[in-house]
């Protein structure tokens, strides 16, 4: 046997005993590096599954929020604007949470403005493609007292929730080639709200109670089981979760 053919077969023994020697998990498939060799993006940036800050606000009582929505929100705390969703009501899929700290006195007025991700008023989302569909929303947020751990609030049937925007009027409008909010199957319902519904002396009686939804409706991911949620905590919307894409909730708690 020539020299190179025995030292070609002794590089593959003992190849084929490195191999075996390797644990097999170390074969698992990875996923293909990112076009162009860049790297993906660091946590911390839009689309993270939790984004956690502490807020500059006055108030005597120090107080830990926790909120998870599809898809984006704006908070107001005693009719001041607090918190704006960390991710664009402009990003697909968007799903979330926000977990912060804040000051405020009580008793405490929250107010949000939910939203759910639609292309146009006409509610859908992947206008033009085979996913084209109208999208379904869902928010859960709650509240304790920072320093105690003390339960302070929850979203659930005993908030008032007012649908300001709903579309489209009819679910055929799905499978519209050139969905039109013109169009009678595609119509928009918008309800004006009044310039200070967020307020704490507004009077938001006349509004319809929060429904609640179950998991299993509204999926909840993208963050949702990075927060450890009080047992009264429950995920609302309005009595739709897809034709109502625009709410205001509101509650007043604390003493």
């Amino acid at each position: 046997m020539k020299l190179s053919a025995i030292l070609t077969s002794k590089f593959a023994v003992t190849v084929a005993v490195a191999l075996a020697a390797v644990p097999a998990a170390a074969f698992a498939q990875k996923p293909p590096p990112p076009p162009g060799g860049k790297a993906p993006p660091p946590r911390g940036v839009q689309g993270q599954d939790l984004n956690e800050s502490t807020i500059s606000s006055a108030g005597a009582h120090r107080i830990l929020g926790g909120v998870w929505v599809d898809n984006w929100f704006k908070l107001y705390i005693n009719g001041s604007p607090l918190l704006e969703d960390s991710v664009s009501i402009r990003t697909e899929r968007s799903f979330n949470a926000e977990r912060f700290e804040f000051n405020a006195d009580l008793p405490m007025t929250i107010a949000f403005e939910f939203r759910d991700f639609m292309e146009n008023d006409t509610g859908l989302e992947y206008i033009g493609t085979r996913r084209q569909q109208m999208g379904d929303g869902g928010a859960i947020a709650q509240f304790h007292d920072a320093a105690s751990g003390r339960f302070l609030a929850a979203t659930g049937s005993d908030w008032r929730c007012l649908t300001v925007q709903s579309a489209p009027a009819d679910r055929s409008c799905e499978s519209d080639r050139k969905p039109d909010v013109s169009s009678a199957s595609c119509a928009q319902t918008v309800t004006p709200a009044p310039a200070n519904w967020m307020a704490p002396d507004f009077d938001d009686s006349s509004w319809p109670a929060a429904t609640v939804h179950s998991a299993g409706d509204v999926s909840p991911k993208g963050g949702y089981d990075r927060i450890t949620w009080n047992g009264s905590a429950r995920l609302i919307w309005g009595q739709d979760l897809e034709m109502d894409n625009i709410l205001y909730c509101r509650v007043t708690v604390g003493g």
